[in-house]
């Protein structure tokens, strides 16, 4: 196992000459990815990461790939724009569009229209719709949920972005803030930092949503929090008082 070699070159994401030789190596499907150490990417032989089946198998059409990738973004989804769909696996617009349209013709997906969004929808034609969300966790600012920015602010009228790069002064949230999701709404946010010199997890502010009550989200997080403390081998959760959800929170045992 390898990662890129060499000097980076400019900022944090600057990247060294061997590791842009690595990702074109990867791109072209002549090393995989092995896993990470941090936030390296490790790298070896395609033999020795993937099955020896899945290696066997053809390569399919670039066409037909993308299709695939349209019928795995529908069912993940829901319910997409076009823009939604493509954007999920990063298939530029103009092939994605194309293929759209052709599970459209063969009746995979089927076009509807949202309430509320100028633009036309599609959802896969086995899409099942439950009848409750028992749905409870933090979000990552990366998770799959939230990452779409625009489909985040469009579907659950919540406005969010990552303020680690916002000066102090202009931070409305916090630090690294996470969202809380519970049952089918984003009901808060909570900005987080892990004391492992005191063995504490800090929850620096807990802000509730507009229409959300601090009585009905408090406990669910409360255990989410007892959660994340645990896997991240802390023994204690400290909450500060900032925030319109702090005190409840503060007083609620689980």
């Amino acid at each position: 196992e390898i990662t890129g070699a060499g000097a980076s070159k400019g900022g944090w994401w600057g990247w060294s000459d061997g590791k842009h030789a690595l990702e074109a190596l990867f791109a072209a499907g002549k090393v995989a990815a092995a896993g990470r150490r941090g936030f390296e990417r490790l790298y070896d032989l395609p033999d020795r990461v993937i099955p020896a089946r899945v290696l066997a198998m053809p390569t399919p059409a670039p066409e037909d790939a993308q299709r695939e990738l349209m019928r795995i973004a529908a069912r993940a989804l829901g319910v997409g724009t076009e823009k939604d769909l493509c954007d999920y696996f990063r298939v530029r617009i103009g092939a994605g569009r194309h293929r759209i349209r052709e599970l459209v013709e063969t009746g995979e997906l089927i076009p509807v229209k949202v309430e509320g969004w100028p633009q036309p929808a599609y959802v896969a034609r086995d899409a099942k719709s439950p009848r409750k969300l028992d749905a409870r966790a933090l979000l990552s600012p990366f998770d799959s949920l939230i990452w779409e920015r625009a489909r985040t602010e469009r579907i659950f009228g919540f406005r969010y972005r990552i303020e680690i790069y916002t000066p102090l002064a202009n931070r409305k949230y916090g630090y690294y803030v996470l969202p809380f999701l519970l049952g089918d709404r984003l009901v808060a946010r909570i900005d987080l930092k892990s004391d492992r010199g005191n063995r504490t997890l800090l929850v620096q502010g807990a802000h509730l949503e507009p229409g959300a009550r601090a009585n009905t989200v408090a406990e669910p997080l409360m255990h989410e929090l007892v959660t994340m403390a645990s896997w991240l081998g802390l023994e204690k959760i400290k909450v500060t008082r900032r925030g319109d959800l702090a005190n409840m929170l503060r007083s609620t045992n689980v």
